[in-house]
């Protein structure tokens, strides 16, 4: 299968791309059948000098059904020779984890507040946000005595224990 992808060149810290039709077979910087443009990543984006490709070349090779590699159907993309690829940037990434979960949940507390304010009049907003605390409250009141009860049940099942061998030693004194 026929590739368009990236052939590194350069050197240490220093890469330039080559932009290359190559059988996807062939290692990534060995045999290419055909230099189709240049990538050079260290130029600020701005420049025109940091990515050269040759329009033609590349329409043909897509025609012949060459598949561009996720990185280079980006450049294409950028240079409108292909449409763009759907997965592309992701800005949420360079944010850390724990700030990316403290922004969604702060979405939702704000998502959860206009649903509240959804009602026609304003004495109806105060009097629903009340009734909506208080059985929450209730409903925690109500679980915090079912685990003592839990708490309460496991003794006494322990305390069974304990009397049936007292029961058995009873026996074995009456025989």
């Amino acid at each position: 299968m026929l590739k368009l992808r990236l052939s590194r060149g350069g050197t240490k810290k220093r890469p330039v791309y080559k932009v290359v039709v190559a059988d996807s077979r062939f290692a990534r910087d060995g045999r290419f059948i055909e230099k189709v443009g240049f990538f050079n990543p260290l130029l600020p984006k701005e420049k025109k000098e940091r990515i050269g490709l040759e329009a033609e070349r590349i329409k043909y090779w897509l025609g012949q059904g060459a598949q561009p590699t996720t990185r280079v159907a980006r450049i294409l993309g950028e240079n409108e020779l292909m449409p763009m690829p759907a997965n592309g940037n992701n800005p949420q990434k360079a944010i850390p984890k724990k700030d990316r979960k403290k922004e969604v949940s702060e979405e939702t507390k704000k998502e959860e507040a206009p649903k509240t304010d959804a009602a026609p009049s304003g004495e109806t907003k105060k009097e629903e946000a009340p009734k909506a605390e208080a059985p929450k409250a209730e409903a925690k009141k109500e679980e915090a005595p079912k685990a003592e009860a839990k708490k309460e049940e496991a003794p006494k099942a322990e305390a069974k224990k304990e009397e049936a061998p007292k029961a058995e030693a009873k026996k074995e004194e009456k025989k």
